[in-house]
């Protein structure tokens, strides 16, 4: 089952674009900004709306460390935001000025690839800031692109409707038509393909205006070099289908779609689990957040999503309780966007000296708060250990499937024959 837990509706225009970190998620929009929440609470933080674009934002992504957000758009630049304070790192402005359509970083942090309207694709070098290669597509916009898991090679997709393969070198290493009237977004699957001894093989997924996705297996091998080979055509959308990710364990594959949708396809053997139909306009972006049961969907009709996949959803694979395990994963810096999402940016430094990470945070008491961290303000010690239940109680409610409301305030348990008091 999957079901509903939050909408965001802060955008003043279309949601174009979504992602997700460790701890936030970043939302950005036609209306030139970017949001930031905390996944705590999904509360906005304070440095939140990050602004500088001048035109429309069409694409957002973290770094796989979360420590850096990179955002791009119309004016012809991309922009990396510190992740942690909304503070402009550096401004990359696009070889020959066009409207930048797309970015992602590589796996290891190292690069960043972002593709115009004007087909050209720059990577970048994502700590000098330098231009690193540049390469272009013929007669088409760059609207889609996509690292694979062990960042030996990306792809790209153009509105022609061309995905080319290329390796870190800026080789083209593959061409082929694989929508006829033009691609909107690719998607690499972060588990490999089974496959033979000196074999690397992974999933693709591809999306476009002939409202098909389309499954690729791309593989890399010593012998044959390398090979981009057509599985399969996922079915369920009427109309262009605008956006596809994979699920962080690659066993679900979420896309959106004109026709107002979101469709939660299985993947192997493959199905259709789920049919979203809460957007009242086109579905433009859809992500998955890593090792844990959240979706984010953005629209057309300025609204975020976030649905939340209950335990028995394939997506679950092995773990007894996911975002429990997510919020231990949390780094220091993870914990740090916490506190300045509670309004306890004061505690920071003392946070970050102490080494508190997320598996720390979790164990905290009044005790430790004033005799290990030296937290002398009551109030401040209070206001912590609140945030700590609560967050604790929500990731208790989510993990368990079972609505808070269900849930007793106090002992948090599953309340059997609840009553209303009368006021």
């Amino acid at each position: 089952m999957v079901r509903l837990i939050h909408t965001l509706a802060d955008h003043g225009d279309d949601v174009s674009c979504c992602a997700f970190s460790a701890a936030l998620l970043a939302t950005c929009s036609l209306d030139k900004t970017i949001r930031l929440y905390s996944l705590s609470d999904f509360a906005e933080l304070p440095y939140s709306p990050l602004k500088f674009h001048t035109y429309a934002v069409h694409c957002c992504c973290f770094s796989p460390s979360g420590h850096v957000l990179a955002s791009c758009s119309t004016d012809g630049t991309t922009v990396l935001w510190s992740s942690h304070s909304g503070h402009t790192l550096t401004v990359l402005e696009q070889p020959g000025g066009s409207p930048v359509r797309v970015c992602c970083f590589s796996p290891d942090s190292a690069y960043l690839a972002s593709g115009a309207a004007d087909g050209s694709i720059a990577l970048w070098n994502a700590q000098t800031y330098k231009l690193y290669r540049c390469g272009s597509v013929k007669d088409s916009s760059l609207v889609a692109c996509a690292f694979s898991p062990d960042g030996g090679l990306f792809v790209t997709g153009s509105s022609g409707g061309d995905l080319t393969v290329w390796d870190d070198r800026m080789r083209c290493l593959h061409s082929e038509k694989a929508h006829d009237l033009g691609i909107t977004c690719c998607s690499f699957s972060s588990q490999p393909l089974s496959g033979g001894e000196g074999l690397q093989s992974y999933q693709l997924a591809s999306c476009g205006q002939d409202c098909e996705i389309k499954l690729w297996a791309v593989t890399i091998t010593r012998v044959l070099g390398f090979e981009l080979k057509y599985k399969s055509t996922l079915s369920g959308h009427c109309a262009p289908v605008l956006a596809c990710a994979f699920s962080h364990d690659g066993k679900m594959l979420a896309s959106g779609s004109v026709d107002k949708s979101v469709i939660i396809h299985g993947i192997g053997p493959q199905s259709v689990l789920h049919t979203l139909t809460q957007h009242t306009r086109y579905v433009t972006t859809c992500a998955f957040a890593p090792n844990t049961l959240l979706l984010a969907t953005g629209s057309m009709d300025k609204t975020v999503n976030i649905w939340q996949f209950d335990l028995e959803t394939p997506c679950q694979g092995s773990m007894n309780d996911p975002l429990k395990h997510f919020t231990e994963e949390w780094s220091e810096e993870d914990v740090s966007v916490w506190l300045r999402a509670q309004g306890l940016e004061d505690l920071v430094g003392i946070f970050r000296a102490n080494n508190i990470d997320g598996k720390e945070l979790l164990h905290l008491t009044k005790e430790s708060l004033a005799g290990d961290l030296k937290i002398e303000s009551l109030g401040l010690r209070s206001k912590v250990l609140r945030s700590i239940e609560e967050l604790r109680a929500k990731m208790d409610s989510l993990s368990s499937g079972i609505p808070d409301e269900f849930i007793c305030p106090i002992t948090r348990e599953l309340m059997k024959d609840p009553v209303i008091a009368s006021g």
